[in-house]
């Protein structure tokens, strides 16, 4: 089996798969490196009939953290073709992982933020410890939930992900169930048997037939096409070029507030 540079990867002899994002220091942030290993996992693990199931977790104190922010940085600084070679990347990875004929079952703890989220939604099933936070936290460094768009919305519906999809409000476990966005939460300690028993119904069918019946509920689900994939790569491309996203990141990386953030109460009454 492959080893990675960023992931763990281990099979048990009934086909079960455990996909490990292995960042620990960095909040299991996607970096390039990050992305180009879940992009081959799923093309290769995640196409073989062997693989019954995946169960992916991040190691550490937090699920995923979201884009690593020096890699985002880098694209601020790229010219606009660089932009959109490596917004295709992300994109690339995250449809890679959503068609994947396996089904892919998501165990978090700790936090998803912005792709972290992402990551949840191209899972077939997510669960996530009771005490996990979520927050689609993109708009806070001015940028937009581009390229995980699309599975951000085809999992909650428009109307329920708008609650959550601009504001980079943090939220808990019950609300994540409430939105869709996970199946349920247990107690963290008993995350990785709740995930295992998931897993196990798919030792007792036929894994073409898994794989068929993943891709039928797909096109039978809201589209997410090339043209769709196209436009969220733009998007992306388009808002690294913005003054209020080098603002943001810079103002996150020198830890200080960016520009546009208003204290509690400002302005109220006016």
């Amino acid at each position: 089996m492959t080893q990675y540079e960023t992931l763990l990867v281990e099979r048990d002899a009934r086909g079960i798969v455990r996909l490990t994002l292995n960042r620990p220091e960095k909040r299991n942030a996607l970096s390039a490196e990050m992305i180009a290993d879940l992009t081959d996992f799923a093309r290769t693990t995640g196409a073989s009939r062997t693989t019954r199931a995946v169960i992916l977790s991040g190691a550490g104190e937090v699920f995923c953290a979201g884009g690593d922010l020096r890699w985002m940085q880098a694209q601020i600084q790229a010219d606009r073709a660089g932009r959109m070679r490596e917004a295709r990347k992300l994109a690339d990875m995250l449809n890679a992982l959503n068609t994947m004929p396996a089904p892919l079952i998501g165990c978090a703890h700790g936090g998803a933020f912005g792709g972290g989220i992402g990551l949840l939604c191209v899972c077939d099933l997510a669960l996530a410890a009771a005490d996990t936070r979520f927050g689609l936290t993109e708009t806070g460094l001015g940028l937009i939930p581009a390229t995980i768009g699309p599975y951000v919305v085809a999992r909650m519906g428009e109307g329920r992900a708008r609650r959550v999809f601009m504001s980079s409000r943090i939220f808990g476990a019950a609300e994540a169930v409430d939105l869709g966005l996970i199946a349920r939460a247990c107690p963290a300690a008993d995350l990785a048997a709740a995930a295992g028993a998931e897993a196990l119904p798919y030792l007792s069918v036929a894994p073409g037939a898994v794989g068929a019946a993943k891709a039928l509920a797909r096109r039978l689900g809201p589209r997410i096409d090339d043209a769709v994939l196209d436009a969220t790569i733009e998007a992306l491309a388009d808002i690294w070029e913005c003054d209020e996203a080098r603002e943001g990141i810079d103002a996150f990386l020198n830890k200080r507030p960016p520009a546009w953030k208003q204290l509690r109460g400002e302005g109220a009454g006016s």
